[in-house]
């Protein structure tokens, strides 16, 4: 197979909706191969993560000056990310074809008669930082053709993940949980629901830990059937596909009026929100992919042993690993993709999967900005 024009190393960046960190990722694509070179996840300044949750999840209102002086520091500190991950693994900037940048999402709004999705992160300032030319600004594309915006990550997963023989769904499990179903037909995907986000929300307030780490803390507790039972109400649950959601839904002021009654215990609310994602997750994958028979697991949930063990309960007719079965770290499997993504850009080839996102039809996506 002759090297595409394109081929060569990117870099992917991206701070999901759990901003708890930036995952940055250098990736080989030569040949029709996708290779992890190099990649480690940086931590956001912890006043600047603060700042990202409290304006996501609508509190407070930011004028225009506190907006504009936030998007510069989101890009500063990916562009930071993106020389770290250079200078640690050695490798220079000039072996570098482009950055591709997710950015910080911040609202995502894809319905109504003026539909946005909005992430931030100057990508000019990434460019002139890093020296490098950067695609960023992959989503609003899409949706400007109709589209959710979201998930971007099926046309990457198809490329990597697919097996001619054997339905399959690959699950990230971010702050929000998405699927990529993989079988004969066209590919689909959407966001399934809440992934880690209400977990980590809960756990800081109760904890003061950004994340249940293991599981430990839903562990201690026992699901409340009448708190379950609220919880799978939710309407965007029932909702078919193409669908995409967000931090800014599924958030502790929605949660709230659901724990209206006798009082439960923070740990059992815990362990009610992590059986709320696994029963979440199970029911999309029996609905809309009834003949899958593995589903690869990928983000920060896979971490979380008590989720996956709920996951493989639920699914028992499935097997349930991780990525890294098949040779793809499961905590970059996101960045690999906006790698990929900017080299699609680059060569002016579609990343989105318009039957996934609901857009009208393929479109090339992001914006570039050169290195100089």
């Amino acid at each position: 197979m002759p090297s595409d024009q394109s081929d060569g190393l990117y870099l992917g960046l991206i701070s999901g909706t759990s901003a708890d960190g930036i995952d940055v990722a250098a990736v080989e694509l030569l040949d029709g191969d996708v290779r992890l070179r190099a990649g480690r996840t940086y931590g956001w300044p912890a006043e600047l993560r603060a700042q990202i949750l409290r304006v996501s999840q609508h509190q407070p209102q930011l004028s225009l000056d506190e907006f504009g002086e936030l998007e510069t520091a989101v890009a500063d500190a990916f562009a930071g990310a993106a020389l770290q991950l250079l200078s640690d693994f050695d490798i220079a900037r000039s072996d570098v074809r482009a950055v591709g940048s997710h950015g910080q999402t911040l609202r995502h709004r894809p319905h109504g008669p003026r539909r946005f999705t909005l992430q931030i992160g100057d990508p000019s300032r990434i460019a002139e930082r890093t020296g490098c030319t950067v695609v960023a600004d992959f989503r609003r594309r899409d949706v400007a053709a109709g589209g959710q915006g979201a998930p971007l990550v099926p046309a990457f997963h198809q490329a990597v993940f697919s097996h001619p023989e054997e339905a399959r769904a690959v699950l990230n499990i971010g702050g929000i949980a998405n699927l990529s179903l993989l079988g004969s037909g066209p590919v689909l995907g959407f966001d399934c629901g809440p992934g880690n986000g209400l977990m980590d929300a809960w756990c800081l307030r109760h904890r003061g830990l950004e994340f249940d780490a293991g599981g430990a803390f839903a562990a201690q507790g026992r699901v409340d059937p009448t708190l379950l039972a609220r919880l799978l109400e939710d309407d965007y649950l029932q909702q078919p596909p193409p669908k995409s959601s967000g931090r800014d839904r599924y958030h502790l002021e929605w949660l709230a009026p659901m724990l209206n009654g006798p009082a439960i215990s923070a740990a059992d609310v815990q362990a009610t929100l992590l059986e709320f994602t696994a029963t979440s997750i199970a029911d999309a994958v029996r609905r809309w992919q009834p003949a899958c028979r593995r589903l690869l697991v990928c983000g920060g949930g896979v971490h979380n042993g008590v989720l996956m063990g709920q996951l493989g309960a639920r699914l028992p007719e499935i097997a349930v690993e991780s990525t890294a079965a098949h040779g793809v770290d499961p905590d970059f499997v996101e960045a690999m993709t906006f790698a990929w993504l900017a080299r699609e850009t680059l060569a002016g080839r579609p990343g989105n999967l318009h039957q996934a996102t609901g857009a009208a039809g393929p479109r090339v996506l992001g914006g570039i900005y050169p290195a100089a």
